[in-house]
């Protein structure tokens, strides 16, 4: 479940409309809808890739942040907040990963109350596995992704009315 309140959603809804009537050049329409394709195609990829892998999104999305995070463990509201979810979802997920042998949970040597999740060796390999075909699919769009970005961030240093 999402939070109610993301800081990228409050940003979202502070953006004024300050010139209901100006028009946008045909380059921004084109740049935001090669940005969307290149996301959609890779997007479609690693569904198919993860489902071949008995992986949801969201659990390949988990096992990335802790391999990511600085020491390679979590506390599940650390988790929790990376991902966008309640407390209580990602707890669960966790409980999903813990229970396919993919995470393990680790007592915080800093405070007893809590607890760490890690990547077991299977998590680690399966993860490291997945990111190597991710990577490839990710660079198989590169460049559309490139070139929209590249044009969108034109547009504004023109002063297209972007920023």
């Amino acid at each position: 479940m999402m939070k109610t309140e993301d800081s990228n959603m409050s940003a979202i809804r502070s953006v004024a409309v300050t010139d209901e009537g100006s028009q946008l050049p045909q380059g921004v329409f084109e740049s935001l809808a090669g940005i969307r394709l290149a996301m959609r195609r890779f997007l479609a990829f690693s569904e198919a890739l993860l489902s071949q892998w008995d992986v949801t999104s969201q659990q390949y999305q988990a096992m990335l942040a802790i391999k990511a995070s600085a020491s390679g463990q979590m506390m599940v509201r650390e988790l929790a907040d990376i991902l966008l979810l309640q407390h209580h979802g990602a707890v669960q997920l966790a409980d999903r990963l813990a229970a396919a042998g993919l995470v393990v949970r680790v007592p915080s040597s800093e405070d007893k109350r809590s607890v760490l999740i890690a990547l077991t060796s299977a998590g680690d390999e399966l993860l490291t596995s997945l990111a190597k075909v991710h990577m490839h699919g990710m660079l198989a769009n590169e460049p559309l992704l490139v070139e929209s970005l590249a044009r969108l961030g034109r547009l504004a240093e023109l002063g297209s009315g972007l920023v």
